[in-house]
């Protein structure tokens, strides 16, 4: 890859067809959920290698705890094995570590185990991460927002006038995503082409990819290819260049 093309700070990835992969190969579909945690592994380290700042997964909706109990449950188990197995290995790393969504559903020991890997990754004062891994968990894009007008209004109770001059940039701070940069770029798998309830408000002006490889199947190659795909987008924000 040519280091002198753009780059994108944010990469976000809706990771689809984990079901469909393991079903293909006559398994159960939370074998395709394990599988999938090698994909991720192999884009954070392809991420970092690209110079990408920011890697956002969609990892769980809120949609999908109306998924069968059985699988739910083993996606909970799926992401405690994941954070025991990799932490470790991501702050030897240099990569920060969070987890945003709706948490007040998680159980006390999963959010326990998140807040202290977010801790252990953290660095150290006056340091920048290599990359900031971001995974949405118990997350859309409508609960993010109501959530976010929510609580504006509660600070704004005592002051109308000052709700009268709120700008976008104003209500970006109450989103859970306050701080980090809106993803450049959105890659979902599987051959999907829609959004699926997520970063509604961050994705104003993403520019969208989407590929027909299932998730367990996304590795390297198909990563790289993807930076270079966004290196030759002409993003305009809405304006005339």
């Amino acid at each position: 890859m040519n280091d002198n093309r753009n780059i994108p700070a944010h990469v976000s990835i809706i990771m689809d067809g984990n079901g469909r992969w393991a079903r293909q190969r006559g398994q159960e579909r939370v074998a395709g959920h394990f599988e999938g945690v090698e994909s991720v592994r192999v884009c954070v380290e392809a991420a970092a290698e690209a110079g990408v700042k920011y890697l956002s997964i969609f990892a769980f909706s809120e949609e999908n705890w109306e998924r069968p109990q059985g699988e739910v449950s083993s996606l909970m188990g799926l992401m405690l094995k994941a954070i025991a197995d990799e932490i470790d290995s991501l702050a030897k790393k240099g990569v920060r570590f969070r987890v945003l969504g709706n948490t007040s559903r998680l159980s006390p020991e999963l959010l326990a185990a998140i807040r202290q890997a977010e801790k252990k990754t953290e660095p150290a004062p006056g340091k920048e991460p290599l990359l900031t891994l971001v995974v949405f968990f118990s997350y859309s894009g409508k609960w993010d927002i109501l959530q976010a007008a929510k609580k504006m209004a509660k600070e704004y109770s005592n002051d109308p006038q000052g709700l009268e001059n709120v700008k976008t940039e104003d209500f970006s701070r109450y989103l859970v995503t306050a701080g980090i940069p809106d993803p450049d770029l959105i890659i979902r798998t599987s051959g999907e082409e829609r959004l699926s309830n997520y970063l509604l408000w961050q994705a104003a002006y993403s520019e969208f990819l989407f590929v027909d490889t299932l998730w367990p199947d996304f590795r390297r190659d198909e990563f790289m290819a993807a930076i270079e795909e966004y290196s030759h987008r002409n993003r305009r924000y809405g304006k005339v260049k």
